[in-house]
């Protein structure tokens, strides 16, 4: 199933909130897409890129209605991209598409359609390269693996990066477990990544994010692996908050910290982390859980959506194309101990 996809002149998607529960919902305007990126009905940086390609169609088609207008389908891409500063590929993913504009909304769709094969193709590329990378470094034998928030298919069109390679060690057998970070406040973690590990048959934990630095620090994880919204051209990496604890761990305790991201989430135009708008969010979020308020009523709360790992904790990035390593990787990893927990 795919996340999203072009049908009979809408963009339909998967409704991210609503999960693990499936709701599909259909975008008709350039409004209903941007709030959508607003609301996180559509997260990940591959299904941005997806979305933000096709709402540019969807802009021209709208356009088309009325009297093509190029100058107004370029103003309503620009809304369009800067819906979600963080995230490196929506962006991107706008001006690719933004050269067919002047030709004509059948050859806008055409482009946005062209661009969303080709994340499918560049996922399935790049978890194949994972893959082999963390044999590499863990050897081929079972492992256990850390990821925090959601980079699988739900993240992108339809196969996904961190839980791309998953799926590939996975079909390897060489999965022995994966550990979840719950990924507070919107649960990605436990709310997607673990619905999607069930869905493969994936043997999985779930922990809350405090848990997992120690875990890491006990020798019972072989790697950790996330992806990335965005990646400076030093090679630091924006994830959800809480991927940097994880990062400092993994090099306290020598094993890999990987990152698997399209090239596209590689922006030369930012030097470092340091330049990177971090979105703050609604600090209900952290506040209210299930409606109910879980601080006193004069309480405030800080919400960073993301946080930033310097270059020299990321042991490789994973493209589609190549494999970067900033800090190299040369320690031996640590045979895990983890098991499931016992059922009660």
């Amino acid at each position: 199933m795919r996340t999203i996809h072009w049908v009979d002149g809408h963009v339909d998607v998967i409704d991210q909130t609503a999960l693990p529960q499936q709701r599909r919902v259909a975008l008709h305007t350039v409004s209903q897409v941007v709030d959508a990126i607003h609301r996180m009905v559509v997260r990940g940086a591959p299904a941005l890129g997806a979305l933000g390609a096709l709402g540019v169609a969807l802009a021209a088609a709208r356009s088309a209605e009325q009297g093509y207008d190029a100058n107004a389908v370029r103003a309503d891409a620009g809304r369009i991209a800067g819906a979600h500063p963080t995230a490196a590929h929506l962006g991107w993913a706008v001006q690719q598409v933004l050269p067919a504009v002047p030709r004509g909304d059948a050859a806008v769709l055409a482009a946005a359609q062209a661009l969303v094969e080709a994340d499918v193709r560049a996922c399935a590329t790049l978890s194949r390269l994972g893959a082999a990378l963390l044999r590499s470094y863990v050897g081929d034998r079972p492992m256990v693996l850390h990821t925090h928030c959601n980079a699988g298919a739900l993240a992108c069109v339809e196969w996904g990066t961190a839980l791309g390679v998953v799926r590939t060690l996975h079909a390897d057998a060489l999965i022995r477990m994966v550990v979840v970070g719950e990924t507070r406040p919107l649960l990605q973690g436990s709310r997607i990544t673990a619905v999607e590990l069930a869905q493969l048959g994936v043997p999985h934990q779930v922990v809350v994010d405090a848990a997992g630095p120690g875990l890491i620090a006990s020798g019972r994880v072989d790697a950790v692996i996330v992806g990335a919204d965005r990646i400076a051209a030093n090679y630091d990496v924006v994830n959800k908050v809480g991927t940097y604890p994880l990062a400092l761990a993994a090099a306290r305790a020598g094993i890999p910290f990987v990152v698997a991201a399209p090239a596209a989430t590689l922006d030369p135009d930012t030097p470092t982390g340091a330049a990177v708008i971090i979105e703050h969010r609604d600090p209900d979020e952290v506040l209210l859980v299930g409606g109910w308020r879980m601080a006193p009523a004069d309480s405030t709360a800080l919400n960073p959506a993301f946080d930033v790992t310097p270059a020299d904790l990321v042991t490789a990035i994973v493209t589609e194309s190549r494999v970067i390593e900033p800090a190299g990787f040369e320690q031996v990893v640590r045979v895990p101990t983890m098991r499931p927990a016992p059922v009660r």
